[in-house]
């Protein structure tokens, strides 16, 4: 790793927790795969399961669990989704947005630089119906790479984009705390979105009387929601990556300079994030937790994305060389 960027952090209050019911342990049967942290999963017309490591490869996952290379970006492959063209949309740190032809892996770059500024951290991204393409930035100041001083900074840094078929690209949202997962509701009126440093999901009303406004869907979680999807019945699943550090939440609003001397410690010596299997679905009206999981696997943990499909979830992580799924 190269040397690390300066951080600037501010003094803040994290926001209080409020507990998520007590899901059961779930049986998870784990895939391993030629690569580690498989940031996201997501689902095509042939049932195959995409994914991206942090080597730069996109793999194709077969109905049977066999792996295959298809493309490299380069760069750091995080969300993706599958457009209504059968192309797997990629957010990519520090390439940006990019679309990929699943037949021969070849890669056009969508948007790489929104207002003249090069996208660092592009993180997730959403199609609708008409092709219109939503996406987020988790951070305009780091890349993935140094995403853990985007977490210590804690600076309303992130964004929400829209990208118009005509590839318009306009910003809807900035100044948001490192904006992750975005998903459309199955009605088609609104995008979740979520906020790991807030620990929020909240909707983008896209239509009806509320258009253009944000409006709260879950608040104070017990941990740091990442990537979403919307699943057959609506339901809103979100990957809980971790949950709440205390240490961090101690240092949060003490003197910033406690966070500039400890990024310049080597990593083993930052507040870690604990392995563990944490998926729950919310309902995307009320907001209300309808389903979920939360175990413990030696072989799999640190779940960051997550696609429902034919009785299955399937999850991605980033501490393990393995995809993983359970029955829903």
């Amino acid at each position: 790793m190269s040397r690390k960027p300066p951080i600037d952090p501010v003094r803040w209050t994290p926001p209080p927790i409020t507990p998520l019911p007590d899901y059961p342990a779930a049986e998870l049967t784990v895939v391993p795969i030629p690569g580690h942290a498989p940031e996201d999963v997501v689902v095509d017309a042939d049932r195959n399961i995409w994914t991206g490591v942090d080597d730069g490869r996109i793999l194709r996952i077969s109905p049977d669990g066999v792996p295959t290379v298809v493309a490299d970006t380069g760069g750091r492959p995080l969300g993706l989704a599958v457009s209504g063209d059968g192309r797997l949309l990629i957010c990519d740190s520090p390439r940006g947005l990019l679309a990929m032809d699943p037949r021969n892996g070849a890669l056009e770059a969508l948007v790489e630089k929104v207002a003249g500024r090069h996208l660092q951290f592009c993180s997730n991204v959403t199609e609708t119906s008409d092709g219109t393409i939503y996406f987020t930035e988790s951070t305009s100041a780091f890349t993935y790479e140094y995403f853990k001083g985007a977490v210590l900074e804690a600076r309303g840094r992130g964004s929400l984009f829209r990208r118009d078929p005509d590839g318009t690209v306009t910003t809807l949202l900035e100044g948001i705390y490192f904006t992750n997962g975005v998903t459309v509701t199955t009605d088609g009126s609104a995008l979740v979105f979520a906020e790991t440093l807030s620990r929020r999901l909240s909707k983008y009303w896209l239509e009806g009387p509320q258009a253009g406004t944000v409006t709260p869907l879950v608040q104070n979680l017990p941990g740091h929601p990442d990537n979403l999807s919307t699943g057959a019945d609506g339901r809103i699943w979100c990957a809980l990556v971790s949950p709440v550090n205390a240490a961090a939440e101690w240092l949060a609003p003490r003197a910033p300079v406690l966070r500039k001397i400890l990024w310049q410690l080597p990593d083993r010596l930052a507040p870690q994030i604990k392995p563990e299997v944490w998926a729950v679905a919310f309902d995307a009206d009320s907001g209300e937790p309808v389903s979920g999981l939360r175990t413990h696997h030696p072989d799999f943990g640190m779940v960051t994305g997550l696609v429902e499909s034919e009785g299955r979830l399937w999850m991605g992580c980033i501490g393990s060389p393995a995809v993983a799924y359970v029955a829903v």
